[in-house]
């Protein structure tokens, strides 16, 4: 067989041979261990092979043919009785091509229902044959306490083995994240990783959402999954020292995941951004002159081509996405994840599925997206920061994860005549004529005050009491209402999120959207759309 042919057949057996390991391991170790060992053994059978009439069968014979070898290196004998109750081992190969009695499996599954400690020393004992001696040597615990593990084994088993396990409801529909499935609110980790790189694959997105609605132990868990303790205990380990699983009293686990009701209606979420679009006319009509008026005497400023609606604009922005909140502050410290790389975040995750896709939409909800508000803050030039949000009306790419703070540090450097010619300061000057913050000719492309951010951000007013009131009302209405469809745990925080996003970005853009349409604001130059919505602090101004 060609060896492109082989490396295409051996790409689409991998997840079956992993499965085929899986559900005969007791570790994710053993399994790699052995799925390994498969993996190669079906590789070079494809390149010495010219033709194969039945694929499935001959990849499954060489994998039980492998599985066979491994047993008996790795077991050492024939069987495994625990009071009467027999586990097989085979030394001929083809007799493992016929299904494994089904009491054989009961066991091997009870088996795997037992805690971790537990496990081990029925393992030692049974499989590796050792002494109560020897293993308490190996776990450093007393002779006692393994004699007490393989009692409390023994009864347990016998208890798995005549009862019947049902797989719950994610073993047999497990959730998944829509497309713009992962959020978070806070800072992920120092590389930007966040709630999507902890969840983002199935079996630690519904390890977490398991526990959503109720506490869970492991082996609770396990079932509601549909699979045996042994494979997720070391996911289960690394989601709660990672701040996604939170350990309760008696073992069990729960989470401060904020996950979406497992449906969603688009004529709901039509009526929510029809609100929205109110909200949009109201501050546009009353709160923007206030903004605008705030901006008059701002004058230390550098705005690429001097167009200075694009100030007045971002600072619109600003103000009805942070200073038009309605919400009462609360304590939300309980919902933060504190990951081990240094990540501190509320996480949230989008799973509805629309119960209504026939239902046609007034809104488009994609073109009133919004990414931020984003703060940068140099730790290497006091005073160097930035704010943005990336919405349709700004050309930058790559959203939270392209904006770095480097950025600011290397547009300060240049402003500072810092960034000399060599190897060093080239992939820096790349880097911003990348991003457009820097033109071909060597202007700087994006908007910066100068002065402290907290000094430009304190000159934009909040919206008046008045119209504070009016929007608040309706928004804890509408929270309250909503609150009712999550664990009461997370309803305090669904109340804040809900009231201070009454007010939201979405709003944000649909008040850009009734300026530009109404000609308030001038459409943006292609050059302009680089620095919409972004603004830069500095002690220094460039050259214009």
């Amino acid at each position: 067989m060609e060896k492109a042919e082989a490396d295409r057949m051996i790409k689409e057996y991998l997840p079956k041979i992993y499965g085929f390991a899986m559900k005969r391991a007791f570790s994710y170790d053993e399994a790699e261990d052995l799925a390994g060992e498969i993996v190669q053994e079906v590789y070079l059978s494809f390149l010495k092979t010219e033709e194969i009439v039945n694929l499935e069968g001959y990849v499954w014979r060489i994998s039980s043919h492998v599985y066979g070898k491994y047993v008996a290196v790795k077991k050492r004998h024939q069987g495994l009785a625990i009071d009467g109750m027999e586990i097989p081992f085979y030394e001929d190969y083809d007799a493992l091509l016929e299904p494994v009695g089904e009491e054989c499996e009961k066991l091997r599954r009870e088996i795997a229902f037992l805690t971790e400690k537990r496990r081990e020393i029925v393992f030692l004992f049974y499989y590796e044959n050792l002494t109560v001696t020897r293993i308490a040597q190996m776990l450093n615990i007393p002779e006692g306490t393994v004699k007490w593990h393989l009692n409390k084994a023994r009864h347990e088993l016998k208890e798995g083995f005549s009862m019947e396990r049902k797989i719950g409801t994610l073993g047999l529909a497990p959730v998944k994240a829509t497309e713009t499935g992962f959020g978070h609110n806070g800072m992920p980790d120092p590389d930007n990783r966040a709630t999507g790189f902890y969840l983002g694959d199935r079996l630690s997105l519904n390890i977490v959402y398991s526990v959503y609605q109720e506490p869970r132990t492991l082996e609770e868990i396990a079932v509601e999954l549909g699979i045996t303790p042994v494979f997720i205990e070391d996911k289960v380990n690394y989601l709660e020292e990672n701040g996604f699983l939170v350990r309760r009293p008696g073992g069990r686990f729960t989470t401060y995941v904020l996950f979406s009701p497992r449906t969603r209606s688009r004529e709901q979420v039509d009526q929510e951004l029809r609100v929205q679009k109110e909200n949009a006319r109201i501050l546009a009509e009353e709160y923007v002159p206030l903004v605008r008026k705030a901006m008059e005497d701002v004058t230390e400023v550098y705005i690429p081509g001097g167009n200075r609606e694009l100030l007045e604009a971002a600072a619109c922005f600003y103000g009805i996405c942070c200073k038009s909140s309605v919400a009462v502050h609360k304590d939300l410290s309980n919902y933060f994840i504190k990951t081990l790389a240094g990540g501190n975040f509320i996480a949230q995750v989008d799973i509805g599925e629309l119960s209504d896709p026939e239902y046609q939409c007034e809104f488009d909800g994609k073109d009133y997206w919004a990414c931020g508000s984003m703060n940068r803050s140099s730790g290497k030039y006091p005073g160097v920061s930035s704010w943005s949000v990336d919405t349709k009306y700004c050309s930058r790419q790559g959203l939270w994860k392209n904006n770095l703070t480097s950025d600011y540090d290397y547009l300060y450097e240049f402003m500072k005549g810092m960034l000399t010619e060599n190897t060093d300061s080239e992939e820096k000057l790349q880097r911003l004529r990348e991003r457009g913050y820097l033109t071909e000719d060597g202007k700087v492309n994006v908007m910066i005050v100068k002065g402290s951010e907290k000094a430009f951000f304190d000159r934009i007013p909040a919206i008046g009491e008045e119209l504070k009131k009016g929007f608040a009302d309706r928004a804890l209405e509408s929270a309250m209402m909503k609150a009712k469809d999550y664990p009461s745990r997370m309803q305090e925080l669904v109340i804040f999120h809900e009231t201070a996003n009454f007010i939201s970005n979405t709003a944000a853009v649909m008040a850009m959207e009734y300026l530009y349409a109404r000609g308030i604001f001038r459409p943006l130059t292609e050059r302009e759309r680089i620095t919409a919505n972004l603004l830069m602090f500095s002690d220094v101004l460039p050259c214009m």
